[in-house]
């Protein structure tokens, strides 16, 4: 049995991931931003017989992001596995005080997660972080909240940053625990697509099966550093090292100064 944390896990991709690895015996900590929705999620799932913890915080303030991971810390309790699934494409609300909600929420508090979590995360442990096929270059001055950017640009340039800090962030630690980065698949069926896109989306199954194997599977053990594309079903080439690490600095360097 794993002790897994799913952020954004009261809807969509990550409610149905946890309710597969639920159904598996594993152990689970919620992440949610809504108190109601959070309740109900991990009430249901304890049909299944497993344990279930839950964790209130708004990820697009990273000082609630802080304080979520500090609470975490302060329980000792070892985490096998971190999925950063919480995500945004588009909101009325753009802005999350300095950054775009973007990059706070799918960049920035996932690095955070990741990087104060790790003391919790054994060695054979995973951090996953969810990726997108939509991907673009990383502008400096928007991922530091200087620039605005249309919804695709802010979401496509987040994803990439994350997966850039994941690969950076698996070289810095060769011992583990592996870090990678998925794409579970484009257009699934989730609220963001439906509401993003105007579309009902693939089934949802797709994205639960890779991110329970990434999670679990021993063909992930060894893919540290690494993106998996779901769409093509296979890894992609590493990026290049110097653009991981020049994004990896920028985002190391903003969160540095978010307090505990």
């Amino acid at each position: 049995m794993k002790t897994i944390l799913i952020t954004g896990a009261t809807q969509g991709l990550g409610r149905a991931t946890a309710q597969a690895l639920a159904e598996q015996g594993h152990a689970l900590i919620l992440h949610g931003r809504d108190a109601q929705k959070l309740a109900e999620t991990a009430d249901d799932l304890r049909r299944f017989g497993t344990q279930v913890q839950t964790e209130l915080a708004d990820l697009s303030d990273l000082s609630d992001a802080a304080a979520m991971a500090a609470r975490l810390i302060a329980l000792q309790q070892p985490i096998d596995v971190l999925i950063n699934n919480a995500g945004v494409f588009k909101t009325a609300q753009t802005r999350a005080g300095r950054f775009d909600v973007r990059f706070a929420v799918n960049t920035l508090a996932s690095a955070l997660l990741a990087t104060r979590l790790h003391p919790l995360i054994p060695r054979d442990g995973r951090i996953i972080h969810l990726s997108s096929a939509a991907q673009a270059s990383v502008d400096p001055q928007a991922l530091d909240g200087n620039r605005s950017l249309q919804d695709m640009e802010a979401y496509a340039q987040s994803k990439l940053a994350i997966t850039l800090w994941s690969q950076a962030f698996a070289d810095s630690h060769p011992d583990g625990p592996v870090s990678l980065a998925v794409n579970p698949g484009s257009l699934l069926a989730t609220r963001m697509v439906r509401e993003g896109f105007g579309t009902s989306g693939n089934n949802l199954n797709i994205g639960v099966d890779i991110l329970t194997q990434a999670a679990l599977s021993r063909d992930f053990a060894t893919a540290s550093g690494r993106y998996y594309d779901n769409d093509a079903g296979r890894f992609a080439p590493r990026f290049p090292d110097a653009q991981a690490q020049e994004i990896t600095q920028q985002v190391d360097s903003l969160l540095s100064d978010i307090g505990a």
